[in-house]
């Protein structure tokens, strides 16, 4: 995940900024949204620590075990929801490929290197990962598919909050912005 110092950067800023935007927008609605929303922000302020620069900050090897294991709770939180009736699948595959990633660099000589692109268990020297290339598919899809969807729709009543806050095209745009970064971030794993 420690690419360019500057496109790194705009990853922490994007996925700070989204969320930022899921707090606020927890705040604003209620029932099964408010529980979207925090898990979004909880994403989003996971994928912008993991999207800071090598420069600016060398975690220590055990904030990846850490990651792990808070997206890996997320993972198990998201299982349950599915088995009682929860409708978001994208959020366990996200929880899926944060665990994915931080695994991959908490593999031993990652240290912030491409530690997927190794041989052995994860895939062929020099190629992609059969993981890394499913999510590259699956994320490269949901982008697609919500970028065709960004259009603005009649307000709706989401809940008790501002007008802003329970916009249907905000909260889209929230999570194509998301996607856009698990993309960047998996491309340089």
């Amino acid at each position: 995940m420690h690419g360019a110092a500057l496109t790194g950067w705009l990853l922490v800023a994007l996925c700070a900024a989204t969320g930022a935007y899921c707090l606020l927008r927890m705040r604003a609605c209620v029932g099964a949204e408010r529980r979207a929303a925090g898990g979004e922000a909880v994403m989003a302020f996971g994928m912008a620590l993991m999207a800071l620069p090598a420069a600016a900050l060398s975690p220590p090897q055990w904030s990846w075990t850490l990651y792990a294991a808070v997206f890996g709770a997320a993972t198990l939180h998201g299982l349950l929801a599915l088995r009682h009736g929860g409708r978001h699948l994208h959020h366990l595959v996200g929880s899926l490929a944060m665990v994915y990633m931080a695994l991959a660099m908490a593999a031993p000589g990652a240290a912030g290197a491409h530690a997927g692109h190794t041989a052995g268990a994860m895939g062929p020297a020099g190629g992609i990962p059969l993981l890394t290339g499913g999510l590259l598919l699956y994320y490269m899809a949901y982008v697609l598919r919500a970028g065709t969807r960004l259009v603005p729709v009649a307000a709706t009543e989401g809940g008790p909050g501002p007008a802003w806050a329970t916009r249907p095209e905000l909260t889209l745009a929230c999570r194509l912005a998301m996607a856009l970064a698990m993309l960047a971030m998996l491309v340089t794993l």
